[in-house]
């Protein structure tokens, strides 16, 4: 994640030799290796890189990832907690640990067969499941 927050540096490395880069970065996080080339088709878009790499800008910046861990509060509002059984990058018991920073109402939902990528693995479940959280009432 480091490495994603030096903009026009990151998109540089990450494509270099055709993807290389990219391609080993994610192959050894285990990715499988249609998913990886998906990834690049779609990463290849002008634009799309840089989009995606923009999520861990917004969210962390490199003091952060040295620093010590912030004390934040909770959050207060409902929460939904989504992961994939095929996820290399976070491990279920990560997500479910989420709940102890949420004082609001939590609720976990689990993808069998899914990875990383859940919006593209599962687009019409997980909008389903989006849209009813997002139009349920508190409480």
């Amino acid at each position: 994640m480091l490495l994603f927050q030096f903009e026009g540096v990151a998109e540089r490395w990450l494509t270099m030799d055709d993807w290389a880069h990219f391609r080993e970065f994610c192959g050894a996080a285990g990715y499988p290796e249609a998913d990886v080339e998906a990834a690049v088709a779609q990463l290849s878009r002008p634009g799309a890189l840089t989009a995606c790499l923009e999520w861990y800008r917004a969210n962390w910046s490199p003091e952060t990832l040295v620093a010590p861990p912030l004390n934040l509060p909770p959050v207060r509002c409902p929460t939904l907690g989504v992961w994939a059984t095929g996820d290399p990058a976070v491990t279920e018991q990560t997500m479910r640990n989420s709940a102890g920073h949420v004082t609001g109402p939590w609720r976990y939902e689990r993808f069998e067969g899914c990875g990383h990528w859940l919006q593209l693995d599962a687009p019409d479940r997980l909008n389903t499941l989006l849209l009813e959280f997002l139009r349920s009432e508190p409480g």
